[in-house]
């Protein structure tokens, strides 16, 4: 059994935040355990000037992270879920999945204006194809400017009035415990959130008992099913995290999952969309079956239109 065990983690508040996090459950589950942390700057923190999709996906928030699992600087990275691909790389799984936080966007303004208050060509900060694509959906009369960069930077272009609101992840907001005097839940019918948002995920390298036994009790097996079915819906579709590709599942009252997804184009324009629902050991082929429904009705024209740009 480790007595030491080291996780990697990206360098920003809300990384090290969640790394924090796992690390105070693995000392509270194990006690004696010593944890480290490795801060490392990944190319998704280096490089601002241009989109996500440009330098490929939010996959780039990862690849320094696996490398020093696999290069054996690490035992464990921590991720946000929805940064990462359905696959993980050759040697390296996905172990546990922790409780799901709030799963919604937030709407943030410095004066409390709703997307219905703002005037035509008010200006929307937000660095996500899926929020862009709901956003202009529900309210065409907006213009999407696309920012980059951790909370703080882009709260700040916010409240400086360089753009009228921003969308932000709830859970990454409630974690950091910032002040915010204006914010609106953005949430079903009109607006899915990506697939695995407001989850913590590790990963480690594959075949690695003993880390795993250490996770192991971290592992929320509700969240597990609801991200299996969103995840599904993503690798059903081939899908990265540069699609516009929103989920949901939840889990109702007598045990049943119920899932929804949605596709739509940038401009809001076209949108494929379907809910199903059924038992949590279908976690998976609900996903699956959602995914292959929305490449069906329209979604591969969607998607081949964003890979031509």
């Amino acid at each position: 059994m480790h007595n030491v065990i080291t996780l990697a983690t990206r360098q920003s508040k809300l990384a090290l935040w969640q790394t924090e996090h796992v690390a105070a459950e693995l000392r509270r589950h194990h006690p004696g355990l010593e944890v480290r942390l490795l801060p490392l700057s990944t190319r998704g923190d280096e490089v601002l000037d241009r989109s996500l999709s440009e330098i490929g996906g939010k996959g780039v928030f990862l690849k320094e992270l696996e490398r020093a699992l696999l290069d054996g600087e690490a035992d464990v990275a921590v991720h946000s879920l929805k940064d990462v691909p359905a696959e993980s790389p050759p040697g390296l799984e996905l172990s546990v999945v922790l409780p799901r936080a709030d799963w919604a966007d937030w709407w943030l303004t410095a004066d409390g204006s709703t997307p219905g208050d703002l005037p035509a060509g008010a200006r929307v900060g937000t660095s996500s194809l899926r929020r862009q694509s709901q956003l202009l959906r529900a309210y065409p009369h907006l213009e999407v400017v696309p920012i980059r960069g951790n909370v703080q930077t882009r709260l700040g272009l916010m409240t400086s009035g360089k753009v009228d609101a921003v969308i932000l992840a709830a859970a990454g907001l409630q974690r950091l415990g910032l002040p915010l005097d204006h914010r609106l839940a953005l949430t079903p019918p009109e607006f899915l959130p990506a697939p695995g948002q407001g989850v913590i995920v590790t990963q480690c390298r594959a075949g690695d008992d003993a880390v795993e036994r250490l996770l192991a009790p971290l592992e929320c097996a509700r969240t597990r099913d609801q991200v299996s079915a969103e995840r599904a819906v993503v690798a059903a579709m081939g899908a990265d995290c540069r699609m516009p590709l929103a989920a949901l599942a939840t889990i109702d009252e007598r045990g049943e999952l119920e899932l929804a997804a949605r596709l739509c184009s940038p401009d809001g324009r076209q949108t494929v969309e379907i809910s199903l629902r059924g038992p949590r050991a279908e976690a998976q082929a609900l996903g699956r079956k959602a995914g292959h429904h929305l490449l069906a009705e329209g979604g591969s024209e969607i998607i081949a239109a964003i890979n031509l740009k």
